[in-house]
């Protein structure tokens, strides 16, 4: 009898464990490596802030108003999120605006957005086909000024992300995105560059091409000592991260994710380098968190495509950008 006892109260402990094991599991976050446990905690969770977007990205926190700016680009409008007013209409239009000699009804506004040294707003206008700025106020009769719109005379693609280097560098992507009009895909009629490029404006006004190799070049970022410049290729075809050398130029395979891509949904659309030198980028599954050396330390599991990503001023948050919604979570 005090077996059979015994045998219940074990039986009971390996339950209650079982149950307090379950409890615990994160779904967000999965970490791989203990290294990650210096920038996200095992236990952060995906924090939604707002949601009925049709297509947000080009992230981007402005810490002198303590918001979060970012697009929507069917939407053709740039929107603010804050703790102290939740989301708001900013910039209206934020990149159709007749510029080009075309105009997308799937793809219109503004996409990747960056801060020059004057703190206006850079943009990415895909309809536009251009690289612009404006005044980082809020408008409904935007005055955008165009950075650049052209190589070699010849009119931009769709340009979709940028990364500004310290030094005034403005580095970007030009994938074919905006090639689409009701439905149907008009590359051949409008299309004035035969390769979907990475381009280099250098600080003092020269354009020139990074590379011409890959298919869907998206998110990019130059490291901190600019001496490597990130790039996202997207799509399922091939999916991976190239690094290239700054001063020649020549790239190498940083990631390869075509095995996370068999699994899961979600593309390698944006990405952002934290102040340790770990990259943090969309991808198949949600964000993928990832060593200075190409060793995938952690994922924070959103189970559906999402496209760009930033950090707040001190790194406090990571906001991410989806389809139909924005979100954070906790860093370290």
């Amino acid at each position: 009898m005090p077996s059979l006892l015994l045998l219940r109260f074990i039986t009971f402990l390996l339950f209650s464990f079982t149950l307090s094991c379950t409890a615990q599991i994160n779904h967000d976050v999965t970490i791989i490596k203990n290294s990650a446990l210096e920038l996200i905690d095992k236990n952060s969770k995906i924090e939604v802030l707002g949601e009925s977007f049709i297509a947000t990205e080009g992230p981007l926190w402005d810490s002198e108003n303590n918001q979060l700016i970012f697009s929507d680009v069917r939407q053709n409008k740039i929107f603010t999120w804050s703790e102290r007013s939740g989301i708001n209409e900013y910039i209206t239009p934020s990149g159709s605006t007749g510029h080009a000699p075309f105009a997308s009804d799937v793809i219109k506004g503004s996409n990747g957005l960056a801060f020059d040294k004057n703190k206006n707003i850079v943009l990415c206008q895909v309809n536009d086909r251009r690289i612009s700025y404006i005044k980082n106020i809020k408008s409904t009769k935007p005055k955008f000024n165009t950075i650049v719109d052209k190589f070699k005379g010849k009119r931009f693609n769709s340009p979709n992300d940028l990364s500004i280097s310290n030094s005034g560098n403005i580095y970007f992507t030009d994938p074919p995105y905006g090639f689409f009009v009701n439905g149907k895909n008009v590359e051949k009629k409008y299309r004035e560059i035969e390769f979907n490029g990475v381009y280099k404006l250098s600080s003092n006004g020269k354009i020139s091409l990074v590379t011409s190799s890959m298919s869907l070049p998206n998110g990019i970022v130059v490291s901190k000592d600019e001496k490597y410049l990130y790039v996202n290729n997207a799509g399922k075809l091939d999916p991976k991260i190239m690094r290239f050398n700054l001063s020649s130029l020549k790239g190498e395979l940083f990631f390869d994710g075509k095995e996370l891509s068999k699994k899961y949904k979600g593309s390698f659309d944006g990405l952002k380098i934290h102040s340790s030198g770990n990259i943090f980028t969309t991808g198949p599954n949600g964000i993928l968190i990832i060593s200075p050396k190409g060793v995938l330390i952690a994922t924070i599991n959103y189970g559906k495509p999402i496209t760009n990503c930033n950090f707040d001023t001190n790194e406090e948050y990571l906001y991410v950008t989806g389809f139909d919604d924005i979100s954070r979570i906790k860093l370290k």
